[in-house]
């Protein structure tokens, strides 16, 4: 698979749009992000014993990485180009990644400094030696690479015996209501704080049962070669496990998701927050959703005293209950077994795992090689105990100026963004006391927890990796399931400190920034202001901006879903979001011909990125204190800030990941978000001399404003 990088004047297509309308409950900065929650003292930990610290690369002698430049490129033709083309040209895509860029630069910093932590732990009793002897009992456990092939499938068995033992569908229920092991479900379950009363938890279901992504993947024309791959792969999977009968059962397993994924709602659907808040007693399940064993289901989750729940995707969960209730005992168990040894295929022999990489990294996303597995071993005990291997990278690589400088940075763009509200000439005084009151409320959590997960009763052991992943994810879930009902934890984090995002919660109403991309080229305590502004500043904008973009709006100053606006501003709102949408969708890619951004689904996004982008060159312009800004290197504050945005959105692509991005991505692909949102900012034409007839030119009046 080639790389993926196409130029600004390619991907304009600048003809008209569809129109579009409805952002998860959490905005995350880039779709590596994982949050805890539906939205977004332990014992001392080893830092010391491992010793050695990586630094964080610099950008050049102010920030800005001048050498990666396309000095002929201009910066109206291809944006992108004029910041980042000879860096691109000279740039290879690593055989174990599918894309490259800023974030990925920083994830191998990352997760290089953790590989250095979690093998300086010491290997001891894991029942005595706290989080440390944990953490190496899960990594070395997981690097035993001998003893995992020795194996083979045998550890998936049990699960298998259980799949086998389920005879009828009260009993298949059974298994896709526990959690935390490797069974799936039609149906997800997850705890999260409650949108319509933030101070308490509760459960949430939504779709499920879908192996290969998003329902277009199952029902788009173009994506036949993606399905047939699919149903290979799942015969493969299911011959692996020993499961009978793997062609036939494959090709039952399909239609069967098929059937499932049309009943989905669509990605934009989803996020639409006015439809996605339907609580509903758990009683009244088995008349509105029959055809499937609702009690057994949630019992065997331990949540059947929950009550109700919070249905997302209401009109679908009747017709995925019906086609369960329609489906053979046999398929449904073929179709468990497939997604548990899938589920688990990480963990087991290199058959297994091999099978996994071909299909779901080289033949979806164009990854040529499989990731080593000492960087698959650091996933794992992270994924186990993230927050206690995060107490000691804080340690090591957070020092306290850096949060004293993100502070000063965070309150400059928050004032500005109190700024641009009083001068926004399309919304009404009631709607902008509404809005102020929000951003007052606006909570701010830089760095790291406060207080950091507690893991003494999860229970590991050495030489026991499936053991410990079955432990530790019903460790997690169990947490989760006895928050039902109870106060949030507002202190809470929904990332690991080593994580490479940001979010913003809408039910908490705060904006987290993880120590981890608080570094170049996002953040340089070092740097010239204007770099950091266009970079961490555009980013903490946009994450302010998550919190009134076309989802975010529709929570208050306290985190309650409910509308604030007159209808008159809303739809004010919407007639700019339709514009915007429309120019993103008109992007085109060479290389994947009828492939577009859904501005529905990156709306919120895409609003994050122009919202955020225009509060932090007010917050730039404000640093300053009235005095010009100096020029360096030739380059002007405005040139310099402009351009520290483009830096940090450096992406090149194999083309199978930017399908993939463009099909199950809430975000636009990195190198749109260079050079798009600027595109409607008068102040980026004047910092570059950018005239009618270029090609990234839009007229003044076309330009979309909304923050």
């Amino acid at each position: 698979m080639k790389k993926t990088l196409l130029s600004a004047a390619t991907l304009l297509a600048l003809a008209a749009a569809a129109p579009l309308a409805a952002h998860e409950d959490h905005g995350c900065l880039d779709d590596g992000c994982t949050l805890q929650s539906l939205f977004a003292e332990p014992d001392a930990g080893g830092a010391a014993a491992a010793g050695t610290t990586i630094a964080a690369k610099r950008f050049g002698s102010w920030g800005l990485d001048t050498a990666g430049m396309d000095r002929q490129a201009k910066p109206g033709t291809d944006f992108f180009r004029y910041v980042s083309g000879t860096w691109a040209d000279t740039t290879p895509i690593p055989a174990d990644r599918s894309s490259y860029g800023g974030f990925a630069i920083l994830r191998d910093l990352s997760e290089a400094r953790l590989r250095v932590l979690v093998e300086g732990y010491a290997l001891g009793d894991p029942a005595t030696g706290g989080d440390p002897a944990k953490i190496a009992a899960l990594y070395r456990g997981f690097m035993d690479e001998q003893a995992i092939d020795a194996l083979g499938a045998k550890p998936l068995q049990p699960v298998l015996a259980e799949i086998r033992a389920a005879k009828d569908k009260d009993a298949v229920a059974r298994l896709m209501g526990q959690r935390g092991g490797f069974f799936d479900s039609f149906f997800n379950l997850g705890v999260s704080d409650d949108q319509k009363d933030p101070d308490r938890y509760t459960l949430y279901l939504s779709q499920g049962g879908l192996g290969l992504g998003d329902r277009e993947m199952y029902l788009r024309d173009n994506f036949k070669p993606q399905r047939e791959r699919y149903e290979a792969y799942i015969a493969q999977m299911l011959q692996l496990a020993g499961w009978a009968k793997p062609q036939e059962n494959a090709k039952a397993i399909l239609a069967l998701e098929t059937r499932i994924a049309d009943a989905h709602w669509t990605r934009a659907e989803s996020r639409n927050r006015d439809k996605t808040y339907n609580p509903l007693e758990m009683t009244a399940f088995a008349t509105t959703s029959p055809g499937f064993p609702w009690a057994s289901f949630f019992k065997a989750a331990g949540v059947d005293g929950a009550g109700r729940v919070v249905i997302r995707q209401d009109s679908a969960i009747p017709k995925i209950a019906a086609i369960f209730g329609e489906a053979d005992v046999a398929t449904l168990q073929a179709w468990q077994a497939f997604h548990a040894a899938d589920n688990a295929a990480p963990l087991l022999s290199k058959d297994f795992s091999v099978a996994q990489y071909e299909f779901r990294d080289k033949f979806l996303s164009g990854q040529p090689q499989q990731r080593e597995r000492w960087k698959r071993g650091v996933s794992f005990a992270e994924s186990a105990m993230g927050e206690a291997i995060g107490r000691d990278y804080v340690t090591l690589y957070f020092p306290p100026d850096a949060k004293a400088k993100m502070d000063a940075l965070v309150a400059n763009v928050k004032a500005a963004m109190g700024a641009r509200l009083d001068t926004l000439a399309w919304m009404s005084p009631a709607t902008k006391a509404e809005a102020h009151a929000k951003l007052a409320g606006f909570g701010l959590k830089i760095g790291h927890p406060d207080k950091y997960r507690d893991y003494s009763a999860l229970v590991v052991k050495n030489g026991d990796l499936f053991g410990n992943a079955q432990r530790a994810g019903q460790f997690e879930w169990d947490y989760r399931r006895a928050r039902i009902g109870q106060p949030v934890d507002k202190g809470e984090w929904g990332m690991t400190p080593q994580t490479v995002n940001a979010y913003y919660n809408s039910v908490k109403n705060e904006i987290v920034f993880p120590a981890a991309i608080l570094q170049p080229p996002f953040f340089d305590p070092d740097a010239d202001p204007a770099v950091n502004y266009g970079g961490i500043g555009g980013v903490i904008g946009h994450e302010i901006i998550h919190g009134f973009d076309d989802q975010g709006r529709k929570s208050d100053g306290k985190g309650v879903l409910r509308d604030w606006w007159t209808a008159d501003d809303a739809a004010k709102f919407e007639v700019q979001a339709a514009k915007l949408g429309a120019q993103y969708e008109a992007y085109t890619f060479a290389p994947l011909p009828g492939m577009h951004i859904n501005g529905r689904v990156a709306m919120g996004e895409n609003i994050g990125d122009l919202g955020g982008l225009t509060i932090a060159l007010e917050a730039y312009h404000r640093s300053l204190g009235g005095k010009p800004a100096p020029v360096i290197d030739g380059f002007t504050g405005d040139q310099r800030f402009f351009m520290g945005w483009g830096q940090i959105w450096r992406t090149l692509w194999r083309d199978d990941a930017l399908r993939q991005q463009l099909v199950n991505g809430t975000h636009s692909p990195g190198h749109i978000r260079a050079f798009a949102p600027l595109r409607n900012i008068d102040a980026w034409y004047d910092a570059f001399g950018i005239k009618q007839g270029d090609p990234l030119y839009i007229a003044p009046q076309d330009r979309v404003r909304i923050w």
